[in-house]
């Protein structure tokens, strides 16, 4: 036997040599044109399912048995594909390889590959969208709102629902930054303008859903804006009929700074609704971002704004036709009195990051943010409710006592008066809000993982002082009498403070790895925080997987879990109780986060007609809800019932088609298909964003033959969304508002274009165009108005939106 152990040990050494020649190791590094290394390159032999990629630092290794002759192929999105043929290879070889970028020209346009979505956030181009016909004043929202699984049925306002969640269920950050808007805001036409400047954008990210650890505790949505930093001096203008902007942006070698005001007034297109009267809406805002790089290593910046929104409106007048062909009415109302609205904001933010190396960085960020808001307002209404002949024109004056109903003749035909009376409406309601954020957050890559880090610190301290109350006398409608007179219908009082710090943290790492079924992006973290109001802890794990498969890198599939918490914020936790016929509003020390559980799964298709660039995506999503917080949508006021007393789901699919329709412009067409309701006491009921179905189309085109002549169109059709009369329980939300339809459409003419010049001075761009809003001139019904007639019976008068309008407008760049 020992003879025999011998024997096999010394032909097992003879044989290794024998093995190692048939084995073949190649490696290298892969560059771009300037010597920089590229990562995540695949490598791999034609004909064979082996391969690799390259890592952090550009280099690779590759082994494989021996061979008369095998093909090597390096291929990276963005980059042209090289082979490398190897005859006979033997032993370890070097092979290094540079990719140049891709880059076709077919004629004078340039084509290239567009940026892969490996993760739950889709980089959108708003570049190209500064002709965009946009009543709101040409927000950034706006190009949000017509993304699939998006939805917004107010033209004045810049808010937007995603995937059933309501406006307040969506995060925005600028710089990562958390942005805060108002809270006493209840109309679009006090809204104003939005954070977001869109002259200092660089890039825009937006999720609909399964997003990352790093995003904070918000059910629906994320959009991650990135304010640039010029290379050079930069600038440009813009002045229309609904306001005026400036940006100006300096560069030097280690100093950044751009800066832009904005100014707004909807007063033009608020003259088209039904309530005529004095509008005086004034919205200005300043900003500012300074970035300084002393050395590789350092980097400071500071990101500051001032806002002011004030909404002065002194009510006339309003005549409403509402009903069918056969069944006409018309509501019409006598004003006096005003409304006085006062939005005052300032944020400021401060940061510091420090790179040891390449690979990993260090960042400290405080920020804080302060609004002060007034909303004051007394007005008296005086109304007549009466139905027409289904033939007759606009009726003539109607006269009555309060409380009776009368019939007036007219040459048209008959005017029946079912109601009249008046209303009061009173409000003085002041808050100030302060948020303060202090932040550590870390980077660090090894190797195939990129490994992220953040500890954060919150303070918040919200006082309010709030009165309203509400005064009905009409027909069959007081609903109690005392001595003194009508009693009153509605009347909230509100005063209340709070002060709490909120402990957030995240680690989330996203690794990339290739296999033989593809190249494949794995992300996934955990996300904690505390709240000291309520001592509640919340743990949030979420994930997502992304593949672009070998087997045609045409395709990307996504799937993407988590869970999601809506921790809340001053208006979830104001709870409502009757004392003696007044509400009361308290603070609910015993709320919990609602919670969504999110599942996700869809993918990209890229391909090419008539060789311009086409991708089509689609998604389909189930969000659990459970902990939710019912409440009521007023225009853009958002009432909460104050506890947690519901779940429900979510569910629906959304489908993309974005691409270059016409050379060189990117255009998009997006529906959407969803069900949302919720469980209120043991009865299931659609949430107040139950939207069935949407469909939205933006376009760009140009003139034939020439390209100083552009076109925008946009245009929406969406399902109509659950209503009820107000101050009653959601079960009485039984009806749906008609279809929102709408089509906006701009025309441009560029009067100078210097783009082509190597170094153009003074004007390097003028653009003037016209607006059509409207289109089609559609009344769009936003909230309505409950009145009752003689005979006890409610009438939903139906508040419309903007009716057709035309703005002028000029964007010049230098």
């Amino acid at each position: 036997m020992k003879h025999f152990w011998l024997l096999t040990a010394i032909l097992l050494t003879a044989c290794v040599p024998a093995f190692a020649q048939n084995s073949v190791k190649i490696g290298g590094t892969v560059t771009d044109d300037n010597g920089n290394p590229i990562e995540l390159v695949t490598i791999r032999l034609e004909g064979t399912a082996i391969g690799t990629v390259s890592n952090l630092k550009g280099r690779y290794s590759l082994k494989f048995e021996n061979r008369d002759s095998v093909t090597v192929i390096f291929s990276m999105l963005g980059y042209q594909t090289r082979k490398r043929k190897l005859v006979n290879p033997k032993g370890n070889i070097s092979l290094n390889v540079v990719l140049p970028p891709m880059d076709f020209e077919l004629g004078e346009v340039s084509v290239t590959e567009r940026r892969r979505q490996t993760g739950t956030i889709q980089q959108i181009e708003t570049e190209g969208n500064r002709l965009m016909p946009d009543a709101s004043g040409g927000s950034i929202e706006s190009v949000i709102a017509t993304q699939a699984g998006v939805s917004n049925n107010n033209e004045l306002s810049s808010q937007y629902n995603v995937r059933g969640g309501s406006f307040d269920e969506n995060m925005v950050y600028v710089n990562g930054i958390e942005i805060y808007r108002p809270l006493l805001i209840r109309s679009g036409q006090q809204e104003g303008l939005s954070f977001i400047n869109p002259d200092m954008v660089q890039s825009v990210g937006f999720s609909t859903g399964g997003y990352e650890a790093k995003y904070g505790d918000k059910m629906s949505s994320v959009l991650d804006i990135t304010y640039k930093k010029p290379l050079q001096f930069e600038a440009n203008a813009s002045v229309s009929l609904l306001g005026a902007a400036a940006y100006i942006g300096a560069a030097g070698k280690k100093l950044t700074w751009t800066n832009g005001i904005r100014y707004k007034t909807n007063r033009y297109l608020l003259g088209t609704l039904d309530t005529k009267g004095e509008y005086d809406p004034r919205y200005i805002d300043y900003q500012t971002f300074l970035n300084w790089t002393p050395s590789k290593r350092w980097e400071a910046g500071f990101i500051g704004n001032v806002s002011e929104n004030r909404y002065n409106f002194q009510p006339e007048d309003r005549y409403t036709r509402f009903g069918t062909l056969s069944n006409v009415r018309e509501f019409k109302v006598f004003f006096e009195g005003q409304e006085k609205d006062l939005f005052q904001t300032l944020f400021g933010a401060a940061y510091a990051t420090f790179r040891p190396n390449e690979r990993n960085s260090i960042t400290l960020q405080a920020s804080a943010f302060h609004t002060r808001e007034q909303e004051t307002y007394d007005i008296t209404g005086q109304y007549w409710l009466s139905e027409l002949d289904s033939g007759m024109q606009r009726a003539g004056s109607a006269t009555a006592g309060s409380g009776a109903g009368s019939t007036t003749d007219t040459s048209d035909g008959t005017q029946e008066t079912m109601g009249v009376g008046t209303y009061m409406e009173h409000a003085r309601n002041y808050l100030t809000a302060d948020v303060q954020s202090y932040s550590l957050t870390g980077f660090h890559r090894l190797k195939n993982h990129s490994l992220q880090w953040n500890a954060e610190l919150k303070q918040e301290r919200i006082k309010d002082r709030m009165r309203e109350w509400e005064l009905r006398d009409s027909a069959g409608y007081s609903i109690s009498q005392a001595a003194e007179g009508p009693g009153l219908f509605h009347v909230l009082h509100s005063r209340n403070t709070t002060d709490s710090q909120r402990y957030n943290f995240y680690l989330q790492d996203t690794y990339r790895f290739h296999s033989t079924a593809g190249l494949f992006t794995l992300t996934a973290g955990v996300r904690g925080s505390y709240w000291n109001w309520n001592k509640e802890f919340i743990v949030s794990p979420r994930a997502s997987l992304a593949l672009i498969p070998s087997f045609n890198e045409r395709f990307t599939l996504r799937v993407a879990a988590g869970v999601y918490y809506q921790a809340p914020f001053y208006k979830e936790f104001r709870d409502t109780t009757q004392v003696d016929g007044t509400t009361i509003v308290s603070l609910n020390r015993n709320i919990r986060s609602q919670r969504s559980l999110h599942f996700v799964a869809g993918g990209d298709y890229n391909f090419r007609v008539v060789n311009r660039p086409f991708r089509l995506s689609m998604e389909i999503y189930y969000k659990a809800l459970s902990n939710l917080i019912p409440y009521n949508i007023d225009n853009v006021r958002i009432s909460y019932y104050g506890r947690n007393l519901s779940k429900g789901y979510a569910a629906g699919i959304d489908m993309k088609l974005f691409g270059e329709f016409v050379p060189g412009t990117d255009s998009w067409l997006t529906f959407s298909l969803m069900k949302t309701e919720e469980k209120i006491n043991g009865q299931w009921l659609p949430r107040p964003t139950d939207q069935r179905y949407r469909l939205s189309l933006y376009f760009t085109d140009y003139f034939p033959g020439s390209q100083k002549w552009k076109m925008n169109l946009k245009g929406t059709l969406a399902g109509g969304l659950p209503f009820g009369p107000p101050h009653s329980g959601r079960e009485a939300a039984v009806f749906r508002t008609p279809p929102y339809r709408r089509i906006d459409i701009g025309m441009s003419r560029c009067i100078i274009d210097r783009n082509r010049q190597k170094n153009p001075r003074g004007i390097r761009n003028l653009w003037i165009g016209i607006d059509v809003f409207n289109l089609l001139n559609i009344s769009n019904t936003n909230s309505y108005y409950w009145i009752t007639d003689s005979r006890n019976n409610q009438f939903a008068v139906p508040n419309y939106l903007t009716s057709r309008q035309i703005n002028l407008r000029l964007l010049l760049d230098l």
